[in-house]
C-alpha cells in the first residue's frame, strides 16, 4: 500500500475529477443528485460479495435488470437514478456512468500485518460469519472486482465505508475504519 504514490495520483485527479468519501449513504445520494446535470447518469455499485450491507437497504443478491437499471428515467424506481438498486461488477462491467456511489464492505479490508505492514485482506460472507479467502486467484479477481467498481464513473465519484456496528459481530467497526482511515490519509475529499 504506498500511500506516497496513491497522495500523488489523486492530487493529479482532483481538479478534473471530483472524488468524495463519506460514511453516511444518504449524503453520498444527495452528493451524486446535486454533482449530476441534466440527463447525467448516476447509479450506487458494490461488490457481487458485499453482503453486509442489508442493514443499509443494499441486497447485492437482488436480481437487477439491466435495461431497466441502465436506460429507464429518473421516475422509475427500477433505474440507477433512483438509488435503490445496486450494480455489481458482473452488471457494471465494460458500461459506465456519469457518476458513481461506490459503497464498500468488508469483503475487501485492510488489516495490520506485522512482518509486511498494511495490506488488504479478503474475505467472503458465507452462512453467517466472514471466511478468509486463501486462494491467490480468488483473491486477484476480488481485488480486480473492486477496480471495476472504482473505474466506473465518467465524471466522479463517491465512495461510502459504512461506519459499522459494535453490536453486530458481522460488521464491527474495525473492519471498516482502517479504510476509511486509508482514504483519509491518501487527502480524499470528505463529505
Amino acid at each position: 500500500m504506498d500511500v506516497t504514490e496513491a497522495k500523488k495520483t489523486l492530487s493529479e485527479l482532483q481538479d478534473k475529477y471530483p472524488i468524495a468519501i463519506t460514511r453516511n449513504l444518504q449524503t453520498a445520494k444527495q452528493w451524486l443528485k446535486d454533482h449530476a446535470r441534466g440527463t447525467e447518469r448516476y447509479g450506487m455499485v458494490v461488490s457481487s460479495q458485499a453482503e453486509r450491507l442489508k442493514p443499509h437497504a443494499i441486497f447485492v443478491k437482488q436480481e437487477v435488470n439491466p435495461v431497466h437499471w441502465f436506460l429507464n428515467n429518473k421516475d422509475d424506481v427500477r433505474s440507477s437514478y433512483y438509488l435503490e438498486d445496486v450494480a455489481t461488477e458482473f452488471l457494471i462491467q465494460g458500461l459506465e456512468l456519469d457518476w458513481v456511489c461506490v459503497t464498500w464492505d468488508a469483503d475487501f479490508r485492510i488489516k495490520e500485518d506485522k512482518s509486511h505492514g498494511k495490506r488488504w485482506d479478503h474475505w467472503s460472507f458465507r452462512g453467517n460469519k466472514w471466511q478468509r479467502i486463501l486462494k491467490e486467484d480468488r483473491q486477484q479477481y476480488q481485488k480486480n472486482a473492486y477496480r471495476v467498481l472504482l473505474t466506473r464513473a465518467r465524471q466522479g465519484i463517491v465512495i461510502v465505508i459504512p461506519e459499522g456496528d459494535a453490536n453486530d459481530r458481522t460488521r464491527p467497526p474495525d473492519y471498516y475504519d482502517p479504510i476509511w482511515q486509508y482514504l483519509v490519509s491518501i487527502g480524499f475529499n470528505t463529505i
